[in-house]
């Protein structure tokens, strides 16, 4: 799940491949429209689709020439991340 707090979205619950694809199309929709910080902090799961939904978040600030701030990245999803060689390119986590 998504919520707005002012220029802040948090992400709670599983991030999975049966959740990603309507989260992403959510965050999507205020990443592309201006600066803001995505708080992980509450995240309970996640598998590779979240490693994806982040760089695809990344990609749409990017684009769209806002920035993406991250704080509260789970220690799986940075597992993932490094794995799969792309950790270097995950936003820095702000405190």
């Amino acid at each position: 799940m998504i919520t707005r707090e002012g220029e802040r979205l948090l992400v709670s619950g599983r991030l999975t491949i049966a959740t990603v694809p309507a989260l992403f199309e959510t965050g999507l929709q205020h990443l592309t429209s201006e600066d803001l910080l995505v708080d992980f902090s509450q995240v309970e799961a996640v598998d590779s689709s979240a490693v994806s939904m982040l760089l695809g978040w990344l990609r749409a600030a990017q684009r769209s020439q806002h920035a993406l701030r991250v704080t509260g990245l789970p220690e799986d999803l940075l597992s993932l991340a490094h794995l799969y060689g792309v950790l270097e390119l995950l936003p820095h986590q702000s405190a």
